[in-house]
């Protein structure tokens, strides 16, 4: 785990290893959201890069007889 500052603007530096490991690059839009207590740090996507994102998944939904 690693510990961040807050500077007197309130920012942060995001750690190299976290990062990395979410290919954030400079310039990227992120998405923070305070939930139960603590920060969440989301990286926006754009909807091109996530096509396909569910390719194979099964669409086949069981339907009421009365929604046919």
């Amino acid at each position: 785990m690693t510990t961040v500052t807050v500077s007197p603007k309130y920012q942060v530096v995001i750690p190299q290893a976290a990062r990395e490991a979410l290919g954030i690059r400079p310039g990227q839009k992120i998405e923070v959201i305070a939930y139960e207590g603590r920060l969440e740090f989301v990286p926006v996507a754009k909807a091109r890069k996530l096509r396909g994102l569910l390719r194979g998944i099964d669409t086949s939904v069981p339907r009421d007889r009365d929604r046919a």
